[in-house]
């Protein structure tokens, strides 16, 4: 699998970023093991430091435990913890910009469809 990396942050933190938004999604479950570094380093085509680096991230954000001899576990609560931080960011940083950008271009709720794709 190959994930085209780019140059707008370390590869390691765009890595925590797809780990996370998979944490987001309920994968792997709360209470259950991600994959090795191994694993993830050869899934991800990188270094296993850039894997351990990224899951180090997520460890200090609270969102996996290193369980000794076991490897990294998703935290009790991580995916509300995430999905808090993830809303906050997003009305924060994103929806400002967004909103203008809807404004200029004329388009109000009503023209907005959530349901398609």
């Amino acid at each position: 699998m190959h994930h085209p990396w780019n140059d707008t942050a370390p590869i390691y933190r765009q890595l925590a970023q797809q780990l996370a938004g998979q944490l987001l999604d309920g994968e792997p479950p709360e209470g259950q093991p991600m994959p090795s570094v191994r694993a993830l380093a050869q899934q991800y085509l990188i270094n296993p430091l850039t894997v351990s680096r990224a899951l180090q991230s997520l460890v200090d954000e609270g969102f996996l435990e290193p369980r000794r001899g076991l490897g990294m576990y998703v935290t009790e609560g991580a995916r509300q913890r995430l999905m808090m931080s993830e809303r906050e960011a997003f009305l924060r940083d994103e929806w400002p910009v967004l909103r203008e950008r809807l404004r200029r271009l004329g388009l109000g709720a009503k023209d907005l469809n959530w349901e398609s794709h």
